[in-house]
């Protein structure tokens, strides 16, 4: 079953300069959500992984658009 926290790793609803920034951490997070086996670590990580995300889509909102 997957992790509670992968739908957080979405980024299609997002504007393009955003998803540029949350793509590959997606990516990445759905690569990790079936390599992994479900756990307490794995949960950890996952978590971790999307306050990571969550703070650099807030950097590139600081972005100024050309």
């Amino acid at each position: 079953m997957p992790s509670t926290t992968i739908k957080y790793f979405a980024f299609a609803h997002l504007p393009l300069h955003l998803q540029t920034v949350s793509k590959p951490i997606g990516e990445l997070a759905d690569q990790f959500e079936t390599m992994l086996p479900d756990g307490p670590e794995k949960s950890a990580g996952m978590r971790k992984l999307l306050e990571a995300k969550d703070c650099f889509v807030r950097a590139a909102l600081d972005v100024p658009k050309a």
